[in-house]
C-alpha cells in the first residue's frame, strides 16, 4: 500500500503506520509535544521523508523509528509495519520500562488494609483524577 509519495504530513504517517488509532489523536499527541522529527518538535503539518527519524511517545514507551516508506493511507497492519524500522536501543527501553512496571506492585499495595476515605483521595490525586470537593 504504500505509494510512491516523497513526502507526507506526519499526523498522516503515524496515524497510517497505525501509532494511533485515529488521525485526531496522532494530532492531539504532536501538539501536545510528544513527537520529535529529526531532533524538532513537530507540528501536525510537518512534511516527513523517508530516513528521517521520529521519535514518538505514548503513555510510558517512547518508539524511536527511522521512516522506511510513505503512505497517507491507512492500510493492513503487515502493511503499516513496513512503514518503519525501531530503533535497537528504543527497543530495548520499551521493554526494559515493560518489565519494571509488570513487576512493580500496584498503586495503593504498600497500604495494607483497605483504604481509608482519606487515602481514596490522595490516591485519586496521584492518578490524576479529580476526587470530590473538600
Amino acid at each position: 500500500m504504500p505509494t510512491e509519495l516523497t513526502r507526507v504530513r506526519v499526523d498522516k504517517w503515524l496515524w497510517a503506520a497505525r501509532f494511533f488509532k485515529t488521525r485526531s489523536l496522532a494530532t492531539e499527541a504532536i501538539q501536545g509535544g510528544r513527537v520529535d522529527v529529526n531532533g524538532t518538535v513537530a507540528k501536525p503539518s510537518k512534511e516527513v521523508r523517508i530516513g528521517d527519524e521520529v521519535e514518538l511517545t505514548i503513555g510510558p514507551y517512547t518508539h524511536v523509528v527511522a521512516v522506511r516508506a510513505l503512505s497517507d493511507k491507512r492500510g493492513p497492519a503487515s502493511v503499516a509495519q513496513t512503514l518503519y524500522e525501531e530503533t535497537e536501543a528504543s527497543r530495548i527501553e520499551r521493554e526494559r520500562v515493560a518489565t519494571q512496571r509488570r513487576v512493580a506492585p500496584p498503586l495503593g499495595a504498600d497500604m495494607g488494609a483497605r483504604p481509608t476515605k482519606r487515602d481514596r483521595r490522595r490516591i485519586e490525586r496521584v492518578r490524576g483524577r479529580p476526587g470530590p470537593p473538600g
